[in-house]
């Protein structure tokens, strides 16, 4: 959710794209629809567990509108001149991913006192149930990342990108799309990467809650949730940073080969997404 998260701030919003959902205001009024679903791939909780949960998901709701989501227009502000002066930079996106990162912490520093209490509330039988989907979750990406041969992982890589891109500037010209092409294999063995750190991240989080009764299991989550780079390998750290650095450029050389009707395509979006979240009710009562 966290990566998800990140590479929306990178580019418009474009994980929305990936959940099919291109309006957040709707995405947003159901987040407490759409996070107990989510949550339950992986924990079936009882009745008493829900309640507590949908209380304090509310309450992290109205936290988050109306202290955290007056930033994020402020944000898209700053991305909709850029591409309004057609000055898309590294250096201009590398300042908003950082802010974005930074955005994603506060979340997670916020929330983690609630994960916190969750999980210490499971019984064993609970916790083992969450293994087995997470479990079950990471083989089912393996399959779908890593079984394919590399070079089928990076034609499907391409794709992908390339639908996401569609939905947010329109159809890739020849330049563009071979752009796309090179960007895709320039990251080779990313999704092995990935998803090494994805099981290895998974395995200290359920060690972690194995042992929840525990007087630093607070300490251990929130390193895991807020503090997790600080569990990633040196080699993983290198080749995320590397990874990021190649997202920028693919976005630079995109933006300076894009055609008016992209560029202003790409602004109807960011207008949408703006107006999406200044219609949400506590950013209005906020303004009266």
């Amino acid at each position: 959710m966290l990566h998800r998260l990140t590479f929306l701030l990178v580019f418009v919003i474009a994980s929305l794209a990936l959940g099919g959902c291109n309006r957040v205001g709707l995405a947003y009024r159901n987040l407490d629809v759409i996070i107990p679903w989510t949550l339950n791939d992986y924990l079936d909780m009882n009745a008493g567990q829900k309640r507590w949960f949908n209380d304090t998901l509310q309450q992290h709701l109205a936290w988050h509108c109306t202290t955290q989501l007056p930033g994020y227009l402020e944000w898209l502000d700053r991305l909709q001149q850029m591409v309004d002066n057609h000055q898309v930079s590294d250096s201009a996106l590398q300042s908003l991913t950082g802010e974005a990162k930074r955005a994603v912490t506060e979340i997670a520093r916020a929330i983690t006192p609630s994960a916190v209490h969750l999980l210490r509330g499971l019984d064993d039988q609970q916790v083992k149930d969450m293994n087995d989907a997470l479990a079950k979750d990471l083989r089912k990406r393996q399959d779908e990342y890593l079984k394919p041969p590399l070079p089928q992982q990076v034609q499907e890589r391409a794709e992908r990108m390339s639908k996401r891109l569609d939905t947010w500037i329109g159809p890739l010209s020849a330049s563009q799309q071979q752009r796309v092409t090179a960007w895709s294999a320039e990251l080779g063995e990313q999704n092995q990467q990935w998803l090494d750190n994805r099981a290895r991240w998974q395995g200290q989080f359920i060690d972690a809650v194995q042992q929840r009764h525990d007087a630093d299991f607070a300490q251990k989550m929130q390193q895991l949730l807020v503090d997790r780079e600080g569990l990633w390998t040196p080699e993983y750290r290198e080749a995320y940073a590397q990874t990021e650095t190649a997202a920028r450029s693919l976005i630079v050389d995109l933006m300076a080969q894009s055609s008016v009707q992209q560029r202003q395509k790409l602004t109807h979006k960011i207008e949408g997404v703006r107006s999406d979240l200044k219609a949400l009710k506590c950013l209005k009562a906020a303004a009266d």
